[in-house]
């Protein structure tokens, strides 16, 4: 009976468990998103080994994110019905298999297929998506910075590894550098796996709102006055844009600082520099999200997201770019959270799995994009002019769609609030 209770209080909703496991996804967030930033570090020494333009060189990263945001569907798929733990599992296999085949690739299409199948679609895939939507289970007050604190491990990931791995890419090469990844990273997540053992208290949880405050007359049947489809298509385009946006200095950092004259590893530096102020801003935000809500949490990110592109177009000194890194990291980092914490307000409760899911997808598809397409704009221009300010007109996609939404909130806000049942 003792050990019963045990469990049982063990499974609550903001118990010391709850956030024993936030912990834990962080850890393995920060560990299943290397690949994403480990081909931005590789990027150049890529295209002169298999001797490709800059266009091609970027295809591996389209192909990873494209990966990796299906990933989120499919493992999120997999932890609904049989536990994070085992969608966790299967990431870790994946990567660790992943990381030792694109070692072995002799040719940029094997690289780019390991990279979509292994490395994203079943390794990343399963440590972004699924571990949002999971975490925003084991919490109801303060929901937000609990989502912020995970989704943090995407940036976390970021900011340790670029100058890690550009580092041993120095030392021993690409190849045996992303062998020592794949050992490392199926070790590591295996054993954080078997934390996340216990199921959430999804049914406790399910009809929980994200607030004590009234639930407003927007109401989850018509989000935002619209149809839930229409609204989750609105969404899944801002997601798109806001992200061909982020990819630009977030994927390019480096090899633009090669065509600078400042060497891959300063570029590597500024990287890490950006996500670390992600990490700030991803906290920062998720505060901010509890008491302002995740919609105009958006349109705040989108907004200075698209001052910090407008910068790197007058500056490109050493110093400045440094600076503009620091500042695109605290002014972005905030963005793709912002999200989750939308469905929770906007949308049925028992439909955020799947939605959030969806959305997530179409970021990691803008992802992918943005990548592609800023080496392609680079290939036919010759420099990255042209590719940032592409980033910025999708960014006013971003704010326009953030903007909409949030006028037609107010506009329906300002009706009696729906009493609580």
């Amino acid at each position: 009976m003792a050990r019963s209770n045990s469990t049982t209080a063990q499974a609550e909703p903001d118990s010391r468990y709850a956030v024993i496991r936030l912990l834990a996804a962080l850890i393995v967030m920060a560990v299943g998103g290397s690949g994403m930033y480990v081909i931005a570090v590789v990027l150049p020494t890529v295209q002169l080994e298999f001797g490709v333009t800059r266009g091609a060189a970027s295809v591996p990263y389209t192909a990873l994110l494209v990966g990796f945001g299906v990933g989120g569907l499919v493992m999120g798929h997999i932890a609904d019905r049989f536990g994070i733990m085992i969608a966790l599992l299967i990431g870790a296999v994946s990567l660790g298999l992943g990381y030792s085949a694109a070692a072995m690739a002799q040719s940029l299409w094997a690289f780019t297929l390991v990279h979509g199948l292994l490395i994203g679609l079943l390794g990343c895939g399963a440590t972004f998506a699924p571990l949002i939507a999971d975490t925003s289970l084991w919490f109801v007050r303060r929901r937000g910075i609990a989502v912020a604190v995970c989704a943090s491990g995407n940036y976390l990931s970021g900011t340790i590894w670029p100058p890690i791995v550009q580092s041993f890419v120095y030392d021993i090469g690409w190849r045996q550098t992303y062998i020592g990844l794949g050992i490392f990273s199926f070790v590591a997540m295996a054993s954080l796996a078997l934390i996340m053992r216990p199921r959430p208290p999804a049914a406790a949880l399910a009809a929980a709102p994200a607030s004590g405050r009234p639930q407003r007359a927007t109401s989850s049947s018509m989000p935002f006055g619209l149809s839930p489809g229409k609204a989750q298509a609105l969404l899944c385009i801002a997601g798109l844009g806001c992200c061909v946006a982020m990819s630009m200095p977030q994927v390019h950092i480096v090899a633009y600082c090669l065509d600078l004259g400042y060497g891959a590893a300063r570029g590597a530096e500024m990287l890490s520099l950006m996500l670390a102020c992600g990490i700030a801003s991803r906290l920062i935000s998720g505060m901010i999200c509890d008491h302002i809500g995740g919609l105009r949490t958006l349109v705040m990110g989108s907004a200075l997201q698209g001052i910090a592109l407008l910068l790197f177009l007058p500056f490109d000194g050493l110093v400045s770019l440094y600076v503009i890194a620091a500042l695109f990291g605290l002014f972005q980092g905030g963005i793709v959270p912002a999200y989750a914490i939308i469905v929770r307000e906007h949308f049925s409760p028992a439909e955020a799995g799947s939605r959030v899911g969806m959305i997530i997808m179409f970021t990691m598809l803008g992802m992918a994009l943005g990548g592609w397409m800023s080496g392609a704009i680079y290939d036919l221009t010759g420099s990255y002019r042209a590719a940032f300010l592409n980033g910025i007109a999708w960014n006013l996609v971003n704010l326009t769609i953030a903007l909409t939404l949030l006028y037609r909130t107010v506009r329906l806000t300002a009706r009696p609030p729906i009493a609580a049942a």
